[in-house]
């Protein structure tokens, strides 16, 4: 009976549907770029995934979100939503948002998110112990 149980609770599991990065690691934390390409980056760019098969988070200037569908450890960012707000950093946030639509392997390890690609792109991002909020 007790190998029922454990049978029916791994298969409800299963049934929760999310496949991606949130549920690899990456849920419940704001995700903070430090880095792309080796480069420091100099403005403040987070993810958050709030949800399964959505992403979230503020750029150098604007708040964003996106659907993120694929299984981990892929990446595949859907079409992007942001608001259109000016400010000083918006060559930041046009970098970030540029790479950010490039990349295609995540990877959590602890605290560290590594987003890349096979043209060797890479985004490294640190997570903070700060709630997230869905901007």
């Amino acid at each position: 009976m007790r190998v029922m149980g454990i049978v029916m609770f791994a298969a409800l599991s299963a049934c929760s549907g999310d496949e991606g990065v949130r549920a690899y690691g990456a849920a419940d934390k704001v995700w903070h770029l430090t880095q792309i390409d080796g480069a420091d980056f100099g403005a403040d760019a987070t993810l958050i995934f709030p949800k399964a098969g959505r992403v979230t988070g503020r750029a150098p200037c604007n708040s964003w979100s996106a659907p993120q569908t694929a299984p981990y450890p892929w990446f595949d960012l859907g079409p992007v939503a942001a608001a259109k707000m000016a400010c000083p950093d918006l060559a930041a946030e046009q970098r970030f948002f540029d790479h950010l639509a490039k990349m295609s392997i995540s990877e959590v390890s602890g605290d560290v998110l590594v987003l890349s690609n096979d043209q060797g792109g890479e985004m490294i991002f640190t997570a903070r112990s700060e709630s997230p909020v869905d901007p």
